[in-house]
This record gives structure tokens, C-alpha cells and sequence, in this order.
């Protein structure tokens, strides 16, 4: 049973609130420190930068922006509206875009006509959960 209930765009949710939202929604992500959060493992210099390229241009899109960490093979987004003190729908609708675009993995999708990365360590940038 779903222990929270959809707030407007800017509305905090309370912190069990968002727990129990991440479990649901986004399992990969956690709660820490009054921010969301999601590290992402890549193979090297090259995918970081892809995946840094990649949540810049979807928050930037949004109108909305993480902090970041990057080092050599991993990046941590954080998310939460500085504007309204805390976690909103907003962190949770851009962790969702975030998570869609850097999993998707097109050779895995049914009648997929684009193959994706070869299953080669030369090619892979991200590494999937």
C-alpha cells in the first residue's frame, strides 16, 4: 500500500513520505541528507561525461538542476527545489526522466531496430544495474 499521496509541483513531502515514494517508483534511489539521490557507475573518464552531458541537458530542459559528483568512473545526482526547501514532485518527475534516459538500453526492447552497445568492454560507458 502506498504510503504517500501525489502533492502539487511544489509541495515539501515529508520524509517518510519520500522513502516510501523512492521504494515504489524509483528503488535505486535514496533519501539522504534532505536531498534524492542516485550514483551511476560508468566504465571510464569517456561515460562519465556522457552521463554528466545527459542529466545536464534533461535538467536544463526541465528547469530544474542537480548537484552533481563526478569522478573517473561514477556520478551521484542529487536532487531537491531549492526554492521550496525540500524534495517535490519536481526531484521525483526529473529523477524518472533521468532514470529512463540513462538505463534505456535499445537492444534490450522488443523488436528493437537499434541494437545498442556491443557487448564489448570497449564500447560500454554505463554500467547497468
Amino acid at each position: 500500500m502506498t504510503a504517500w499521496r501525489r502533492k502539487t509541483a511544489d509541495e515539501v513531502y515529508a520524509p517518510q513520505e519520500i522513502e516510501a515514494r523512492l521504494e515504489d517508483e524509483l528503488p535505486r534511489w535514496s533519501f539522504e541528507d534532505g536531498w534524492i539521490r542516485r550514483k551511476y557507475k560508468t566504465s571510464g573518464w569517456k561515460g562519465t561525461l556522457m552521463v554528466v552531458n545527459t542529466v545536464g541537458h534533461l535538467a536544463e530542459t526541465a528547469w530544474h538542476h542537480p548537484d552533481l559528483t563526478v569522478s573517473y568512473a561514477f556520478v551521484t545526482v542529487k536532487l531537491v527545489n531549492h526554492a521550496a526547501k525540500g524534495v517535490t514532485e519536481k526531484d521525483f518527475a526529473l529523477a524518472k526522466k533521468i532514470e529512463e534516459v540513462l538505463m534505456w538500453q535499445p537492444g534490450k526492447e522488443e523488436g528493437a531496430v537499434l541494437e545498442g552497445t556491443p557487448d564489448d568492454p570497449r564500447f560500454k560507458y554505463l554500467k547497468y544495474d
